[in-house]
């Protein structure tokens, strides 16, 4: 949609169903769980993970039998799906992994414990307000609220200090993550095919961010006082490449970007520069303290 006019967006967003609604239709797309959580669960403070064969688990049960997984309680009352992927005990760095639209925790599982374990980092990961064993519906105030109950959970549960914690956002992921990060400084921030708002992706002409722009990430990066690296694919068919390129020019203390030549949106982690990049911003590139 071309030349959008004001008008035309205010009619489209303003009248029932309502931004919210919009926005929910727009950025989530929840699968069928593919996890569980049995014995245990809040009363004893964690409990097992149940994969089901969706999930694709690709380890040993030991590595499974490894996965933490508990339910944290937001500000708005909902109850999140957790899990903590052990992948480096001895490693300084946690990711708190903000993870897309279209998948849970089951699925990012065995993801999580081959990153981790190919950057020498901790993860820690949620599940967004109705996703997988999280309860409510997902909006994007429950993806703030979601996000907040998941620092304060690794900050208390594991003792992981904010100038340990690596905010690591992906897709609609980086929209929470910006948020936090624009609100608490952090070890950094990876931005993986982020996206400048929501009406930017609906409507790519759009020049300005209008109140009833959801997901409103360029004007919160430039609060952002950690480094922040960007990864985006120059041919992503979701959110474009100008989103990200956007985001990295606004980042007050961006450091140099990973342009992945000929990437889409769901394939970034199949080039070799993307692990490349990580390590070496982990592993060189962050302040020593």
């Amino acid at each position: 949609m071309s030349g959008s006019s004001l008008a035309e967006l205010c009619w489209l967003f303003c009248w029932p169903p309502w931004p919210s609604r919009i926005a929910a239709k727009l950025a989530f797309l929840p699968p069928e769980p593919t996890y569980a959580v049995a014995a245990g669960g809040e009363a004893s403070g964690g409990g097992l993970l149940r994969l089901s064969e969706r999930a694709d688990w690709q380890y040993t049960q030991r590595e499974l039998d490894s996965l933490e997984v508990f339910f944290a309680r937001t500000r708005r009352g909902r109850r999140i799906g957790c899990m903590f992927v052990r992948c480096a005990p001895g490693s300084r760095y946690t990711l708190l992994f903000s993870h897309g639209n279209a998948v849970d925790l089951g699925q990012m599982s065995s993801f999580y414990v081959g990153l981790g374990s190919r950057i020498d980092c901790n993860v820690f990961s949620y599940d967004y307000s109705g996703y997988g064993a999280s309860d409510g519906k997902p909006s994007e105030k429950n993806l703030y609220a979601d996000i907040d109950a998941a620092w304060t959970a690794l900050r208390t549960r594991y003792g992981v200090s904010p100038e340990n914690i690596i905010l690591y956002g992906q897709s609609i992921g980086t929209v929470p993550t910006v948020d936090l990060a624009s609100r608490y400084e952090c070890a950094a921030v990876i931005l993986h095919s982020p996206l400048m708002s929501g009406l930017r992706v609906a409507f790519p002409d759009t020049r300005k961010t209008y109140c009833f722009d959801p997901f409103p990430s360029i004007d919160k990066i430039t609060k952002v006082a950690s480094p922040v690296l960007v990864i985006h694919g120059t041919e992503d068919e979701v959110i474009d490449f100008s989103h990200g390129l956007a985001m990295y020019e606004q980042c007050p203390r961006a450091v140099e970007p990973l342009w992945v030549e000929g990437a889409g949106h769901n394939d970034i982690e199949l080039y070799a520069q993307y692990l490349e990049r990580l390590k070496q911003f982990i592993s060189h590139e962050l302040p020593v303290s």
